[in-house]
């Protein structure tokens, strides 16, 4: 099995976060430094930042309320870092990423195939979050939005944007793009003052039953994927509460 590959599945990263440890030096195979091409087995000896990986570990995946303040790069030395707020046991990463100054449904898993299944942009993943702006939007801000607008060089794809308050509206996105949403906005003459995900596929964050700072497992049969042209019905996420303080 190719190198990136094999430690997706061992739920170390997804691959494309393994091909930036490989090409970053950071993993060795049989005490030779990696690269691309190299096929390995369970047989092999491979470390990632000197640690050696034991072969695929059981897949996990959680439910995370992500609070503001919490930075989804996983570095040990930063307070605020996500990785000091993961689930014990199996190591665990985000799905994908919440900024900062953003809250709400995040996705932890070691599952690498998953991972990439819902950030790989062929794959057209919905995300939906409930943003509040500075001040009371026009009648033309939603049709904007929707219709797209230039980030970073790039026309955003067309998206669903209702209002439901002067000024707030819920926006429903299939594209990954670095604070798009708030881009977007400043783009139109607004500042993003909330960002709250409320939705990623079929799961649909209630925070009566995963408060604020909490997560909850759940079973992989739970996340409906959904197909390209395919409709399907959002599924409310009940169930236990496991507080990580």
């Amino acid at each position: 099995m190719r190198l990136a590959k094999y430690l997706s599945h061992c739920g170390v990263c997804s691959r494309r976060q393994a091909s930036r440890l490989i090409d970053a030096a950071e993993v060795r195979v049989n005490g030779h430094p990696a690269n691309h091409i190299d096929h390995v087995t369970d047989d092999d000896h491979i470390t990632v930042n000197g640690t050696q990986i034991t072969g695929p570990a059981p897949k996990k995946l959680y439910l995370y309320h992500k609070p503001v303040g919490i930075d989804c790069k996983l570095r040990a030395d930063d307070p605020s870092s996500l990785i000091h707020h993961l689930p014990p046991g199996v190591r665990v990463y985000p799905i994908g990423r919440l900024d900062k100054d953003s809250r709400g449904l995040l996705l932890l898993t070691n599952d690498g195939e998953l991972c990439n299944r819902l950030i790989h942009p062929d794959h057209h993943q919905e995300k939906e979050y409930r943003v509040v702006v500075d001040r009371p939007f026009d009648p033309q801000f939603c049709a904007r939005m929707s219709a797209g607008v230039p980030v970073d060089g790039v026309m955003t794809q067309a998206c669903q944007v209702k209002p439901l308050t002067q000024d707030t509206f819920t926006i429903v996105l299939r594209q990954g793009m670095n604070r798009q949403i708030r881009k977007m906005a400043r783009y139109c003459g607004y500042r993003v003052i909330d960002l709250y995900r409320i939705r990623i596929a079929n799961l649909i964050l209630d925070p009566d039953a995963l408060p604020s700072g909490q997560y909850q497992p759940i079973s992989f049969t739970e996340l409906v994927l959904e197909e390209k042209k395919k409709e399907y019905r959002p599924t409310n996420i009940l169930g236990g509460k496991s507080s990580i303080g």
